[in-house]
């Protein structure tokens, strides 16, 4: 793990978008859950499935249940274009000298996929049956572009090992090697990484998003402890609840379902996040600032401070997105005016091609979802 680390806990998350038959806007809803009021990161919000790195997602225990890649660059994950210096440090630091021969990309995947089985049962996962197809697939130069499915997680097998990978992160690896199962790290794709703003007291993380998508709605059980409700729901749906006031939602899970408005379809969802997965992605690391408003302002912004520090912008000031006669007109912001009122204003242009979100989202008309 990454020990140079002292003001974030490392942590990976799903975004996890599933096609179902009804008729809609859109052809998937993607999965939130509602965190206990007692938690201490985020009490009652709806979140993306996943959370903090644990040691034995770097184990080199791994190397044996994933013997068949190790000869692939990053167990067959493919290669990044990004540079490696501009690379976020959750992918980019050098693991090895930590002790660990499991390349960061592969173990943030393990935990996302671990934490989702924890909170949610969802497992997804990759047989010893499958295999052999997948690696053909890497030999040949491209992994299956199928949209993955979920492991069913109603047997009682299951069940038990969803409650001993609760107790000790470690019998996730445990289950993969007696089970012969492989984490299927190939259905995440590489998305975002969002920073716990600064501003924020108590704890704080480094996050990579990932995105999956799978061919229908998977078997769910929440863990009863962190996770106190489970919801399927379209992309456009959250973001109409949220404004409702019928559900909240952090600035990141706004901004990121924002994002898939552009995608009502399933497929184009899919093939996007897997073509664009392979450009890299930005680090931010939001600065909260205070003036007529409260801004959460991002990379790019023409007011984002150099190095993401708020003293020194706090005393200049933040004006409006439509202030902006001078020479340098670059927005990357969320004006939040309320808990339940956001506005994103961006005219830059998204690094590593990924999308801006859509300013307005589409809402169902009558209450009709």
């Amino acid at each position: 793990m990454n020990t140079s680390l002292t003001r974030w806990k490392e942590a990976a998350t799903v975004i996890l978008a599933a096609g179902h038959r009804l008729r809609s806007s859109f052809d998937y809803d993607v999965l939130l859950l509602k965190r206990s009021s007692k938690s201490g990161f985020l009490p009652n919000a709806y979140v993306f499935p996943g959370g903090l790195l644990d040691s034995s997602d770097f184990s080199n225990e791994w190397l044996d249940v994933f013997s068949s890649f190790t000869n692939f660059p990053h167990f067959g994950l493919g290669r990044v274009k990004q540079p490696v210096e501009t690379r976020p440090p959750v992918f980019a630091t050098d693991r090895l000298k930590l002790g660990s021969r499991v390349p960061g990309e592969v173990a943030f995947r393990i935990c996302a996929l671990r934490e989702t089985f924890e909170e949610s049962g969802v497992l997804l996962v990759v047989s010893k049956a499958e295999e052999t197809s997948l690696l053909q697939s890497m030999k040949e130069g491209c992994v299956s572009d199928h949209v993955a499915r979920a492991r069913l997680c109603g047997s009682s097998e299951l069940t038990k090992w969803k409650a001993l990978v609760n107790e000790n992160p470690f019998n996730f690896l445990r289950m993969c090697r007696e089970l012969q199962l492989l984490p299927n790290i190939w259905a995440l794709h590489e998305w975002s990484n969002w920073l716990t703003p600064s501003s924020r007291s108590g704890r704080r993380f480094d996050t990579a998003f990932f995105m999956c998508c799978l061919r229908e709605i998977p078997y769910t059980s929440q863990d009863e402890k962190e996770i106190v409700h489970i919801k399927w729901a379209t992309p456009s749906e959250i973001l109409h609840r949220f404004r409702a006031q019928e559900l909240w939602i952090a600035p990141p899970q706004f901004y990121e379902l924002s994002r898939l408005c552009h995608f009502p379809l399933l497929k184009d969802l899919h093939s996007f996040s897997g073509q664009r997965a392979t450009e890299g992605c930005e680090r931010w690391h939001p600065v909260i600032v205070k003036d007529t408003h409260v801004f959460s302002l991002l990379p790019g912004d023409k007011h984002y401070p150099q190095g993401g520090s708020e003293e020194t912008v706090a005393d200049r000031g933040v004006r409006h997105a439509e202030d902006h006669h001078g020479e340098d007109s670059s927005l990357h912001r969320i004006m939040i005016l309320d808990s339940y009122t956001l506005t994103v204003q961006v005219t830059i242009t998204p690094k590593y091609k990924h999308l801006l979100p859509v300013a307005e989202p589409m809402f169902p008309m009558n209450g009709q979802l």
